[in-house]
């Protein structure tokens, strides 16, 4: 018998709850994994014939598995398995026209070569941008509670934001902000929308692949189209000139302002660091064309038997990057998303099942995949601002992006740091597999912000997305690192995230069964695990204590 069938059966025996354990099937994850990111769903990107592809086809299984619709009422009045989600998009109608003066020469910029800068959602179809002065800020961060700011009292209304990627600790700086560990600061998304707040004209990101946790070819992808969520002022979350640059062309800004990049990283690594002016302009002028689309969340339920007003979520994005106009060397376009996260999503549709036959537990069990997730956990966002079950009443969100398909591990982790009650329950039922908790080993990736659970935890709502473990049964850290690095590299937002006849779905297997025995306990324990002391997210969530008393 194997290590992992001799824990299993001891625990059977010795905990008589546990004794109905599902049995999840290795096969039937593979196919769904192969069904969703073959060519036929055509990369299930949102508003495309894809996803609606995807959407069908999740709601089906989620339907044969033996959840109830548990999305929007129909015209009929019944439930449907479906949340519409309406998003503003916007997309390039032609190239983007950008060039630098550097008072001597002008140097017209290339698109995804030396800047990536993304179809506008500030509301404007037309962004001009004439004479823009480049300022670089730093990180661009303001924390005021950490005793930092990068902007002084520098005005950057009308200006070009350039900023660091990544927050000032990163490197050794002088701040407070948790050392290799990525705070929401570091996140490109905090610096778009400070520029907004600022009333940037536009903002630069400077790409390093360290500090972004990725590659140009990832920020060079899918600027054509950007998507958002419908906002009464768009203008104040985005400005009109969103982009990275490459570090080269960074660097050139600095020479041209009698500096380096080193230089100017050391200075910003510092409390005193002053905003500085680089010499240069940018004109850019970007046509777009602006519509609404209705993507969709597809949502199965299971209703509890004693406290149905009471959820545990399991979530997972379905959705990918569609289709790449320009084909590859091999002639692929299809943004298949195997890994990415059609892993997760089968591990969700197989939950249902597994509940489905276990039947009623005491709380509801919501089964949540969630589109436009690439696009910035819109599918997630809207759903936490349109919630169709009660934040307040929802116990906990477990949530599976990108899992392993390298066979068994004799461990597990999540995306980032954070210290919940969720976590303490993972460990728990992990160390009764003879499974043990490995920290996330790069913090500085900014996990915690890049997956669909951080949407929940903004609501206040204890979320964890959980990762599969870094010491294989076959090949131990060393291989799981060598295979981590290979898919970041190769594979990681590229057509080549594909299905492979090799893949080992058995620690998904194990996985799942360790979700699920923690869902159980979330659904049948009367529990209301919270955020640990010291989380920016207690206290949103204490502000809801009396609904769970």
């Amino acid at each position: 018998m194997s290590r992992f069938l001799a824990a299993t059966a001891l625990v059977a025996f010795a905990t008589p709850a546990l004794a109905h354990d599902p049995v999840f099937d290795a096969e039937r994850i593979s196919t769904h994994v192969r069904t969703m990111s073959s060519d036929y769903y055509e990369g299930r990107a949102p508003g495309t014939p894809g996803e609606h592809k995807a959407v069908g086809y999740i709601s089906g299984a989620l339907a044969m598995a033996g959840a109830q619709p548990g999305g929007d009422y129909d015209e009929t009045g019944l439930r449907s398995f479906t949340q519409d989600v309406v998003l503003a998009r916007s997309t390039m109608v032609d190239e983007p026209l950008a060039s630098l003066d550097f008072g001597d020469e002008t140097l017209d910029l290339v698109q995804n070569t030396d800047l990536a800068v993304r179809a506008p959602v500030n509301g404007e179809a037309h962004v001009q941008i004439a004479d823009a002065p480049l300022v670089f800020v730093g990180y661009g961060t303001h924390a005021p509670e950490r005793g930092w700011s990068d902007f002084k009292d520098e005005d950057i209304a009308g200006k070009i934001m350039v900023v660091l990627v990544n927050d000032p600790d990163f490197e050794g700086g002088e701040g407070d902000f948790g050392g290799k560990e990525m705070t929401y600061y570091g996140r490109w998304t905090y610096k778009y929308e400070e520029a907004a707040r600022r009333g940037a004209a536009g903002v630069m990101v400077i790409h390093e692949t360290a500090p972004a946790s990725y590659g140009w070819n990832v920020v060079a992808n899918g600027n054509d189209e950007t998507l958002d969520i419908v906002r009464e002022d768009p203008k104040a979350a985005h400005t009109g000139f969103e982009s990275w640059i490459s570090s080269d062309l960074a660097g050139r800004l600095f020479s041209h302002a009698g500096t380096t990049l080193e230089e100017a990283k050391a200075k910003a690594r510092r409390k005193d660091f002053q905003p500085m002016e680089l010499g240069v302009t940018l004109d850019a002028t970007l046509l777009a064309e602006l519509e609404q689309i209705t993507t969709k969340n597809v949502v199965g339920i299971i209703e509890g038997k004693s406290r149905p007003d009471e959820y545990v979520l399991y979530t997972a994005h379905y959705d990918h990057l569609g289709i790449e106009p320009e084909p590859n060397e091999e002639g692929d376009v299809v943004y298949n998303g195997a890994l990415d996260n059609a892993t997760g999503t089968a591990m969700l549709i197989e939950q249902a099942r597994a509940f489905a036959e276990m039947g009623p537990q005491e709380r509801s069990i919501v089964f949540l995949a969630v589109g436009a997730e690439e696009s910035g956990l819109l599918g997630a966002k809207y759903y936490a601002a349109n919630p169709l079950y009660s934040l307040e009443k929802t116990v906990g969100v477990l949530n599976t992006d990108s899992q392993g398909v390298f066979g068994r591990a004799n461990d597990f982790s999540i995306s980032g740091t954070a210290k919940l009650g969720l976590l303490d329950l993972l460990i728990e039922e992990a160390g009764k597999m003879d499974k043990s908790f490995t920290p996330d080993p790069r913090p500085e990736a900014g996990g915690f912000f890049r997956s669909d659970h951080f949407a929940f935890a903004l609501a206040g709502v204890p979320a964890v997305s959980f990762k599969s473990g870094q010491d294989l049964e076959e090949g131990g850290v060393e291989r799981s690192a060598q295979l981590a690095s290979q898919y970041v590299s190769q594979l990681y937002h590229q057509v080549d995230d594909e299905w492979s006849s090799d893949w080992n779905f058995e620690g998904i297997v194990e996985d799942n069964l360790l979700l699920h025995r923690v869902g159980t306990r979330l659904a049948n324990e009367g529990m209301w695990p919270n955020w640990g002391e010291g989380s920016e997210f207690k206290a949103v969530r204490d502000e809801s204590a009396e609904a769970r008393q």
